[in-house]
């Protein structure tokens, strides 16, 4: 076999190996969305509205959530009928490794990790200046140098952000206790923070001023546009779910349900923020840290800012579950492949998960969210993002027209099949060349780190090729 052709090797998908990973089948259809919920929704809800009607969108803010959600659907709808048809942990990686080859299965995965790494860090980050605010609001303040990395502004000298680093440790104890104890604890926060939403609507809605919805658009479609890239990045995190496949009772059925479900449900809760929002206070007032809280200033309900923060920290904690569940998953998968080592696939025989991958990975995230300033490290987590959806979205055609995949009884079939795809592909790229030199920079640094370690090691260590060399040798 030539080496290009060692690269592209794909990995065999045998169904009667689906219920034979190692992990435990425990989440229902509620469980997935719950946690799709749970990665969607979070800080963003309580900031992103606000910055998108102030800076692109006025009070047309709304429709670039919807826009955002519909270009985000299509990616959910390939997920899904990946997910049914091969319900094993990796997600977009073991979906690529099976239609297009290790090689570019492998720089997905490296991808991914970088996603799901900078993610849990970025978010750590931003729940420790909440639950510092939240704090103060009883007199409580820790000193600066262990409340902010250092490189942020106004902290010199070495820091450490010892709130952000004790929160991420905190949810990989969470997780090492069991998938079904993690799984009902994020299903309690969503629904409060879903509560807290549903206040700040039922609050506000009062006293909205139909004036404030004039002029609809003041920067046109471009601005609309706009708008709805940057909504698209609060959308991100429903990918997370599909690393669940491997743990879900009934894939085939649950699994679309829940990729689904979970984008509809916190599309319909952005919109809903955004419409109230833009209502209440003059879309061009609201470039602030934190418009909803600025929004009940305005209307003099102070008593439920301290709730809208709380409710801000709770969607945080749900968006750390989900995304270091994710990580964790991600690595899992790679490990049982043989491209990392093995001690990331080891399962424990008491609670069936991956403890020592889960340890690694949160300890590695807390460290980063520790000690890097947020504007570093949340550059690579869209980039990483995108190019997952792009490769799933393109990788449907693939699929099926895969010989063995196409024997396989998938519950769930993209429609419009292949516009659907295509399409979703093309979007996906465009907003990919839309974003910052700085990011494409730090994502080609991260691609030539993992290729020096796929060389280094995993081209050495995968199963699958040593598989292909036995039967060389045999032959």
């Amino acid at each position: 076999m030539k080496a290009s052709q060692r690269l592209l090797v794909k990995k065999s998908v045998n169904p009667a190996n689906f219920n034979k990973g190692g992990l435990e089948k425990t989440l229902s259809a509620f469980s997935l969305t719950m946690m799709g919920v749970g990665a969607i929704v979070g800080s963003g809800i309580f900031i992103t509205p606000g910055i998108i009607a102030a800076k692109y969108a006025g009070p047309a803010a709304m429709l670039s959530f919807v826009i955002a959600a519909v270009v985000c659907s299509l990616a959910a709808l390939c997920y899904a009928e990946f997910s049914s048809t091969i319900p094993l942990a990796g997600s977009a990686y073991t979906y690529v490794y099976t239609v297009f080859g290790e090689f570019l299965a492998w720089i997905l995965g490296w991808s991914l990790i970088s996603e799901y790494l900078f993610a849990v860090s970025s978010v750590a980050v931003s729940w420790s200046s909440y639950f510092q605010n939240l704090m103060s609001g009883f007199g409580l303040k820790l000193p600066t140098f262990l409340t902010a990395a250092a490189g942020t502004a106004g902290v010199s000298g070495a820091g450490f952000n010892l709130i952000a680093f004790v929160v991420v440790l905190a949810v990989s104890l969470l997780l090492v206790g069991g998938l079904q104890e993690s799984t009902r604890v994020n299903s309690i926060m969503v629904i409060v923070k879903i509560l807290v939403i549903v206040l700040f609507i039922g609050v506000a809605i009062f006293f909205v001023k139909p004036a404030n919805y004039h002029p609809f658009m003041p920067h046109g479609v471009s601005g609309l546009v706009k708008g709805a890239s940057l909504a698209f990045y609060a959308y991100i995190g429903f990918d997370a779910v599909s690393t669940a496949s491997e743990e879900v009772k009934n894939p085939k059925r649950n699994m679309p349900i829940g990729i689904v479900g979970s984008l509809v449900v916190a599309s319909i809760l952005y919109v809903a923020m955004a419409a109230v929002l833009v209502g209440v206070v003059h879309y061009s007032k609201l470039n602030v840290g934190d418009p909803v809280a600025y929004a009940l200033a305005v209307i003099h309900q102070n008593w439920a800012a301290r709730i809208v923060s709380l409710g801000a920290v709770v969607g945080m904690t749900t968006v750390l579950i989900v995304m270091l569940y994710g990580g964790t998953r991600l690595l899992f998968a790679i490990s049982r492949d043989g491209l990392l080592p093995k001690v990331f696939r080891t399962v424990s025989p008491h609670t069936k998960v991956p403890v020592k991958s889960t340890w690694i990975f949160g300890i590695i995230a807390s460290v980063f969210a520790a000690v890097i300033p947020l504007d570093k490290i949340a550059e690579l987590v869209n980039i990483g993002t995108l190019f997952a959806f792009a490769m799933v979205s393109i990788g449907v055609v693939f699929l099926r027209r895969h010989e063995t995949l196409q024997q396989i009884n998938s519950s769930f079939k993209v429609p419009f099949y292949p516009v659907l795809p295509v399409v979703s592909f093309l979007a996906c790229i465009y907003l990919m060349l839309n974003l910052q030199a700085f990011t494409w920079h730090m994502f080609g640094i991260w691609l030539v780190i993992g290729i020096v370690i796929y060389f280094a090691y995993s081209y050495r260590h995968s199963r699958i090729r040593a598989g292909l060399r036995v039967k060389e040798s045999k032959s």
